[in-house]
């Protein structure tokens, strides 16, 4: 029988399993060097996470206190602003500090001309209770430079408590210091005035000094139903957040304040101010370089707050009017090419130098979704010259009341003579009447002659100095009167939209424009 297995088979089996095996031995050395790393990265995980609660749990033994950071300016780099919680807090230990702290910053009070106003010096610290006075927690503020070029110097308060106490701080305590802060905040709130110039401001480029404008609504002479009329409409706006949230709309409002210089837009928008106790942010827009700066400074506006654009028909090219240039063509349509050259650098640097915001950008700022960004605001835009508007700027739903402010009336007068010379009747208050019908005269020019100069004069002398102010208008103005007059009445009869010469315009608005409903 022959055998099973020559001699000769024997190489050709060994070769076989020999190929098999390095093949098998290949693969298992990549599965194992793909997987090795990942088991090993696993392992480690697992192993640190178990070192690190050990070590945690340590810490906590040896040292139990834990803290929490709130910085001065919050948000991204290229967007940091105020920030809200910093102030709460500020004003929450500010109340406190003083009883407490061994060095103390001293500025001058809120409402006190006598009297400082205590707060935590840098580097101080500052022990407050916590759960009915059975645990101490610590606040200390420190002031923190620049480190790199993208971070920005400011001051942080640290909370420091214990690690026991960790949800009494956070879910208690803490929202605790923010409501007791802004209830501080408001009721004894220090106003402030804001402005955009270029280089006074900080990071948020919005430069601040305290607002002690004393004009009020019981100071200002205007028409007193007219005056009512604002006032009511500010009130109701104060307390509309309910009823903005109802329907759907960005708790803001817009005013409008048209009239010729020295009527008083100014002085109106500080006793609104005063009445309402907002914050005012005054936009200078030539400042303003394009629509993304502009964008920013929106950001940096909080809550509680007017913002005021005056003279807007003076800020930027925004009634569509064409440049002075642009109707005058060359004689013969030829220029050098220096002089094209020239002339085209010269423009370059002109348009370098001008602000960029354009019409589309104010407009996303007034009630685009940007406008939403924050509540509590009233938006006031001030003009000499209403018809230069481009009419989307001023239309309802932007400008939600428009008010005119008028040359001075007689019953304005009589509250200036109430206000000045404590005079509710006089026997030249008919002269002043009949004058005031005939002559334009600003509530300031009449306040003006109303005022006592010297320890001689009294209510007869303001009242005939006024009286002879106006008929020296009457005598060197009539002419001009009554030209301001035709064209007046010309006005008129031109219908709205549009102008004399047919181009548009925005349709003329009534002293007495109705509030519009909200």
């Amino acid at each position: 029988m022959p055998n099973s297995g020559t001699p000769g088979d024997t190489p050709t089996i060994l070769t076989k399993w020999t190929w098999m095996d390095a093949v098998t031995l290949s693969l298992l050395t990549c599965l194992f060097g793909l997987l090795f790393p990942n088991l090993v990265n696993l392992q480690q995980q697992i192993f640190g996470r178990r070192v690190h609660r050990r070590v945690r749990w340590l810490a906590s033994i040896v040292d139990p206190d834990l803290s929490v950071t709130i910085r001065e300016l919050d948000g991204p780099a290229h967007m940091k602003r105020s920030s809200d919680a910093y102030e709460d807090v500020k004003a929450y230990l500010g109340a406190r500090c003083s009883r407490k702290a061994r060095h103390l910053l001293g500025e001058a009070a809120r409402n006190a001309a006598d009297k400082l106003e205590l707060s935590m010096r840098n580097g101080e610290e500052v022990a407050d209770e916590i759960k009915g006075g059975t645990a101490t927690v610590w606040w200390s503020l420190h002031f923190i430079p620049r480190s790199t070029e993208r971070d920005e110097e400011g001051y942080q308060y640290t909370l420091h408590y214990q690690e026991c106490h960790r949800d009494d701080v956070l879910c208690k305590y803490l929202p605790d210091v923010r409501r007791k802060g802004r209830h501080i905040l408001d009721t004894d709130r220090q106003r402030k005035i804001m402005t955009n110039i270029s280089g006074w401001g900080p990071s948020d480029g919005w430069s601040r000094m305290l607002f002690k404008h004393p004009k009020t609504f019981e100071t200002l002479a205007m028409d007193p139903s007219t005056k009512q009329e604002i006032i009511d409409d500010l009130k109701m706006f104060q307390k509309g957040r309910k009823y903005y949230a109802k329907l759907g709309k960005p708790w803001k409002r817009g005013y409008l304040l048209y009239g010729p210089p020295g009527t008083g837009k100014s002085t109106m928008v500080a006793a609104m101010a005063n009445l309402l106790k907002y914050d005012v942010y005054d936009i200078e827009l030539t400042s303003v370089k394009s629509n993304t700066e502009l964008r920013k400074l929106l950001i940096g506006i909080k809550n509680k707050s007017i913002t005021v654009i005056e003279d807007i028909d003076c800020s930027l090219d925004l009634t569509g009017a064409r440049k002075d240039g642009d109707d005058n063509d060359d004689d013969d349509g030829t220029i050098a090419p220096e002089a094209a050259a020239r002339v085209a650098q010269d423009q370059d640097k002109v348009t370098s130098s001008r602000s960029q915001v354009t019409l589309s950008g104010l407009l996303n700022f007034i009630d685009g979704l940007w406008s939403a960004c924050g509540e509590e605001r009233i938006i006031v835009f001030t003009t000499n010259h209403i018809d230069k508007l481009d009419p989307a700027l001023i239309r309802r739903g932007r400008m939600d009341m428009h008010i005119e402010m008028s040359y001075c009336c007689f019953e304005a007068f009589k509250f200036l003579a109430k206000l000045y010379l404590n005079k509710d009747s006089h026997r030249l208050f008919g002269a002043v009447e009949k004058l005031l019908r005939e002559v334009e005269m600003t509530p300031a020019d009449v306040a003006e002659n109303l005022t006592l100069r010297s320890d001689d004069d009294d209510a007869e002398s303001c009242l005939q100095r006024l009286v002879g102010e106006l008929k020296k208008r009457r005598t060197t103005g009539g002419k001009a009167n009554r030209a301001t007059i035709r064209s007046n009445n010309a006005a008129r009869a031109v219908p709205a939209g549009a102008t004399e010469d047919g181009r548009r315009r925005s349709p003329r608005i009534r002293a007495r424009t109705p509030i519009a409903p909200y």
